[in-house]
């Protein structure tokens, strides 16, 4: 009885534990993987939506700006990583734009571009 009292309270432990490890929420570049929805406020031609794709490149940030049909309009020249907050350097309609996005919760983010206009991100969520 006490084997079995045993199993079911290292079992329970470790359900416990795996749980705590998967809830951990991400940070740093692990946090700005993958792909972004990003609307852009209030630029000259109205609000802009597109799509910010970041990946490791043997161990540093590296990625592309799509448009909303998964079109590429830039590859990023350069990302720079600051805890929790990631700016993003690419080439649009011929001018070198910039743009910063900080942690919100586990999937927003808010910013901004060339520091005059709002942004807003949404992670999207990849299906399992």
């Amino acid at each position: 009885m006490k084997t079995v009292k045993s199993i079911f309270l290292f079992s329970a432990l470790f359900i416990t534990m795996s749980a705590y490890v998967n809830a951990q929420s991400k940070s740093g570049a692990d946090y700005f993987l993958g792909k972004w929805n990003v609307l852009v406020k209030g630029t000259p031609q109205g609000d802009a939506k597109l799509v910010l794709h970041l990946e490791d490149k043997e161990g540093k940030l590296a990625g592309v700006v799509l448009d909303t049909t998964g079109n590429q309009i830039s590859k990023l020249d350069s990302v720079n990583l600051a805890g929790e907050e990631v700016t993003v350097y690419f080439n649009a309609s011929g001018y070198d734009v910039y743009m910063n996005l900080k942690k919100k919760d586990e999937d927003h983010a808010t910013g901004g571009m060339l520091g005059m206009f709002d942004a807003l991100a949404d992670r999207v969520k990849v299906a399992k």
